[in-house]
């Protein structure tokens, strides 16, 4: 539906654009007229800071352009969110086209210089400025691979640039200064709750000091209330957090987006609920969730199942998992979204065994490790969650050697060799990503990643462990203050493909390798510019 919108938008205002391409006489007249009034009004005659060629193209024409930019980017937003290679590409094009419309605009602002307040209006400029400062910022999230493709073209991002001008949109107080706060907050938010142990605290003092500064002028602001929630998490008050998407909730009952904040709400609650161990408290969100078919019926369904069992009740997790399959929806393009076929896979992989093997996962704790939420636990949950994931491994050791005991007593045995190696290699890696929060002993840590990675051969369904184990090897050298490696590591997580969640690794990988070489040498910039490209 939104993209409905957006394309019946952009193609009003083609119409528009595409009515003023033959100029009429009595337009040239007007336009003649209008800048003779201009100079009897006072504007030095002999003024060259704003060419005719600029000043007659009327603000309704450079208007048009940026609503129909705008709507080129917004579509390229929705495009981004769908996580397929296809809609990585169309989401290049579509930031390429809003792009050349902003650029035009921009030119024609450019060149009027101190005068441009005369020829076109205040809100035009805010668009403007909230359009490119967004499409380096959008363009800096796409993955690495769609990256080379569109560098192909010579187009480079300058996230610097994006700040400066979303900044300065914001702080004019004009008709797209909201929108620009919501980017900001949304990068800020997005970019350290995807790493939070490394832009945590980079981060975390500039939204909040951004959200301030929005909430003077919008108290009652569901919007930004809920990044209120976010930023409140980030900064560990999570009772705090979850008070404000309660209130988020409540500021929007009765209005047109009250389905869409209460879901959103209740989900960022459920995630609170789990960093707190309250586990059937999140599984009773999740229910509420899948039944408002929220984001993916399917996924909720399964996170509820998951929380379940980490709660102890095993009898009703099987009854959701049970039902995940049949929610499972293909729909971008006749695939599935990534999280779809995450959780069926998962559930797949529970049924195989006829949920005899549960004891050697933990579904919840998994998800949690993929979602970088062991930062925001308190000490005694980490511990509770590290005995649990200890618990899965001795069991896996057990029955391991159970299966060998069986095999001793045969001559060419009909039992396969055991083949636990997707399920040791998930849960050390869950261990590994607990262990790297608690600060333990990094040698331990160096043991549990080496042994994945020198068994990614034998990985057949866990192929997201191997580039995860990376990032969290990159991680620990990072605790230790060896940055370099930690930036060797994190590149060659970006080597690998076609694994669940790739997009997210992808965009944290690239996120913090630029990050950490804006705060290096100019050379070092180039060279990080150059691996993105």
């Amino acid at each position: 539906m939104a993209l409905n919108v957006l394309n019946t938008t952009y193609s009003l205002a083609k119409a528009q654009l595409d009515a003023t391409k033959k100029t009429s006489r009595i337009s040239g007249y007007f336009s003649g007229y209008y800048n003779y009034f201009k100079r009897d009004s006072g504007s030095s005659p002999t003024s060259t800071a704003s060419p005719s060629s600029d000043i007659s193209t009327p603000n309704g024409i450079l208007r048009a352009h940026v609503v129909k930019a705008e709507c080129c980017l917004l579509i390229a937003v929705l495009q981004l969110l769908q996580e397929s290679v296809m809609s990585y590409v169309k989401c290049g094009l579509n930031l390429r086209r809003a792009y050349a419309s902003y650029n035009f605009v921009w030119q024609k602002y450019k060149a009027m210089g101190d005068d441009a307040c005369k020829y076109m209006d205040r809100d035009t400029i805010s668009g403007v400025q909230f359009g490119i400062g967004s499409v380096h910022f959008v363009l800096s999230a796409l993955p690495a691979k769609i990256w080379k493709a569109i560098s192909v073209l010579g187009w480079k991002p300058d996230k610097e640039l994006g700040f400066k001008l979303l900044k300065e949109c914001a702080d004019n107080k004009r008709i797209r200064s909201s929108m620009a706060t919501v980017m900001l907050l949304a990068y800020y938010a997005t970019a350290a709750s995807f790493t939070p142990q490394i832009l945590s605290e980079q981060y975390t003092k500039i939204a909040m000091e951004t959200l301030l500064e929005a909430q003077r002028y919008y108290p009652n602001s569901a919007l930004y209330l809920f990044f209120a929630g976010r930023i409140s998490r980030l900064a560990l008050d999570l009772s705090l957090s979850t008070q404000s998407y309660l209130y988020a909730a409540e500021m929007t009952k009765n209005d047109w987006a009250e389905t869409a904040v209460a879901n959103a709400c209740r989900y960022e609650i459920a995630v609170n609920h789990m960093i707190t161990g309250n586990w059937n408290e999140a599984a009773s969100s999740f229910e509420q969730l899948h039944k408002e078919k929220y984001w993916s019926p399917a996924f909720c369904k399964y996170m509820q199942g998951s929380c379940l069992e980490m709660a102890g009740n095993r009898s009703a997790a099987i009854l959701a998992y049970a039902e995940v399959p049949r929610l499972v929806v293909k729909k971008l393009g006749g695939r599935m979204s990534d999280i779809d076929a995450y959780a069926l896979r998962k559930v797949q992989l529970f049924q195989s065994s006829g949920y005899q093997e549960l004891d050697l996962h933990v579904p919840i704790l998994e998800f949690m490790c993929i979602w970088n939420l062991f930062h925001f636990m308190d000490k005694p949950r980490l511990d509770y969650c590290l005995r649990s994931v200890n618990k899965a491994l001795e069991t896996i050791q057990i029955q391991e050697q159970e299966e060998y005991d069986k095999r001793s007593q045969e001559l060419a045995p009909e039992t396969s060799p055991p083949d636990h190696f997707d399920k040791r290699a998930t849960l050390l890696l869950v261990k590994a990503a607990l262990q790297n929060v608690k600060g333990n002993d990094p040698a331990e840590n160096t043991i549990i990643l080496n042994w994945i990675i020198d068994h990614k051969d034998n990985l057949a369904t866990e192929s997201w462990v191997v580039p995860y184990a990376l990032w969290e090897a990159g991680v620990a050298c990072w605790n230790v203050n060896n940055r370099n490696r930690s930036r060797h590591v994190w590149e060659m997580a970006l080597e690998f493909s076609s694994y669940d969640f790739e997009y997210r690794l992808a965009v944290v990988s690239i996120n913090i390798i630029g990050w950490e070489a804006s705060t290096t040498t100019k050379k070092e910039r180039e060279l990080t510019l150059l691996l993105c490209m």
